[in-house]
């Protein structure tokens, strides 16, 4: 589960398996689910694995509404580095931001994609803290 807590600037969270942290998260501030500008609604999606050369080894939201290949790739700076994807951070520093993106990603891979590879069906829920 992903919980969002959102700001101007940028969106972060925390990511869960249960009650353990995996790691935190940075994305676009909400602007509307507009395309390119704005972070993902909320909601629960299906994620799938996914290589390029880019990113080697990441992954990619399904059906999320209006949109298409929402990622989940590594990145430390929202703004300039997202187009409405989640990244990972191992250390969030301030509204969008963060720090050892890919070390974070690891961490993800490392829990997901056994599972992915035993045809386990894996989905993101992302939920705002004020839900809670």
């Amino acid at each position: 589960m992903l919980i969002r807590k959102y700001d101007k600037l940028g969106t972060n969270g925390t990511l869960y398996k249960g009650d353990d942290i995996i790691c935190h998260t940075i994305e676009l501030p909400w602007k509307e689910n507009q395309k390119m500008i704005s972070c993902i609604p909320e909601g629960r999606y299906a994620m799938v694995k996914r290589y390029n050369d880019k990113f080697k080894w990441h992954f990619i939201l399904m059906n999320v509404p209006n949109r298409a290949f929402i990622l989940i790739h590594p990145a430390n700076d929202a703004l300039k580095e997202l187009k409405g994807c989640i990244a990972p951070v191992t250390f969030l520093a301030s509204a969008g931001k963060g720090y050892e993106s890919k070390s974070a990603l690891k961490k993800i891979i490392s829990i997901a994609f056994p599972r992915l590879e035993q045809q386990e069906k894996i989905y993101l829920t992302i939920k705002s803290k004020n839900e809670l």
